[in-house]
């Protein structure tokens, strides 16, 4: 039991990891340009966003899924 309450925290840190990262890249990306490594990660979530509007009730559907793994 106590190995998977530690890989389960250890799973929660990464993740917050991961999604600081993701914040960071977006606040560069927007402020600096063009930057290696984080230039694209607006583009993508522009077109993350994209797809799930053209997807209708399923994208609105799959949107309230994955706000739910952030909370």
């Amino acid at each position: 039991m106590k190995m998977l309450a530690g890989l389960s925290s250890t799973i929660t840190s990464l993740t917050r990891v991961v999604i600081s990262l993701l914040g960071l890249g977006i606040v560069v990306s927007l402020l600096g340009g063009n930057v290696p490594f984080v230039s694209g990660i607006a583009d993508n979530i522009v077109g993350l966003v994209q797809a799930l509007g053209d997807a209708g009730i399923v994208g609105l559907v799959a949107a309230i899924i994955i706000l739910g793994f952030y909370k």
